[in-house]
């Protein structure tokens, strides 16, 4: 076999093949995005191509809309605070399994995370079936917890991997100059898991806000979340609309996984300043 480099050609075949592969594999996932994005600047009333022209009518309809607009409000609201109680509830249980050391540890750390493997549906119904006695239904603090609870294990997840990689001679350092825990949690954990911390809080605040399921079993006509509205819009009125929603989510989305992806870089820069 010839060689080209320090590559055969059956080499630089398998690698132009795996590449084609991995590149349809992308074209089907971002296929619908691909799709429904031009749709919302789209000038006619239906969903076809190709597009009659370019309008934003359907973004000034979303802004203004008394349908859309306040369930815009309403998952920044949820969101917001699901996403604050789930970072330091997470934040907390993952510092306790990480320090810790007890039987049974396991099971904890497996009960933590369920809701990420649990199906949705079951987790609602859970869900409804607890806060209703409690008259928690059909209100924000329902609502709330209830996306706390979906929340919290991406927290636990990205803290503990955070953690794994944390020198525990940093902490038995600043207790034998006489710092307190709290101090030593604050002066020299913190600053080093924070980019862990607030990716946890980014994982966090995207599984409130795309989240439907709970929403249409927990909140009322007063808490509609912006999904749950999505949905409430495919069933009784199809409108361009839904294109600029779905655009609008798309772009959170996207504005996420750069945060993400910039927090883990800034992660990466301060593990080789402590190594």
């Amino acid at each position: 076999m010839t060689r080209t480099g320090t590559e055969t050609v059956g080499q630089r075949l398998a690698s132009a093949g795996l590449g084609a592969l991995t590149a349809l594999v992308l074209l089907f996932l971002v296929a619908p995005i691909l799709i429904i994005v031009p749709l919302s600047f789209s000038s006619g009333s239906f969903f076809y191509y190709p597009l009659p022209g370019f309008s934003l009518r359907w973004y000034r309809d979303f802004f203004t809309s008394s349908f859309w607009l306040p369930s815009v409000w309403n998952s920044l609201i949820v969101g917001s605070v699901a996403t604050l109680s789930a970072t330091v509830l997470g934040t907390l249980a993952a510092l306790g399994i990480w320090r810790a050391r007890f039987p049974g540890q396991a099971l904890v750390l497996a009960l933590l995370i369920s809701p990420m493997v649990v199906p949705v549906i079951i987790i609602a119904v859970g869900v409804y079936f607890a806060f209703a006695p409690l008259g928690l239904t059909d209100g924000y603090s329902g609502l709330i917890l209830a996306h706390t609870t979906l929340a919290v294990p991406f927290v636990v997840v990205t803290v503990l991997a955070t953690l794994s990689g944390f020198d525990r001679t940093l902490i038995r350092a600043a207790e034998s100059l006489g710092a307190s825990p709290v101090t030593t949690f604050r002066r020299v954990m913190l600053p080093l898991i924070l980019p862990g911390v607030l990716s946890g809080a980014v994982f966090a605040f995207a599984a409130s806000f795309d989240e439907v399921v709970v929403a249409l079993l927990m909140a009322g006509p007063g808490q509609r979340t912006l999904p749950r509205q999505m949905f409430a819009g495919i069933n009784d009125n199809i409108s361009l609309t839904i294109t600029a929603a779905a655009t609008m989510l798309i772009a959170i989305s996207l504005v996420l996984m750069i945060a993400v992806g910039l927090l883990r870089r800034r992660s990466e820069r301060l593990r080789q300043l402590d190594a």
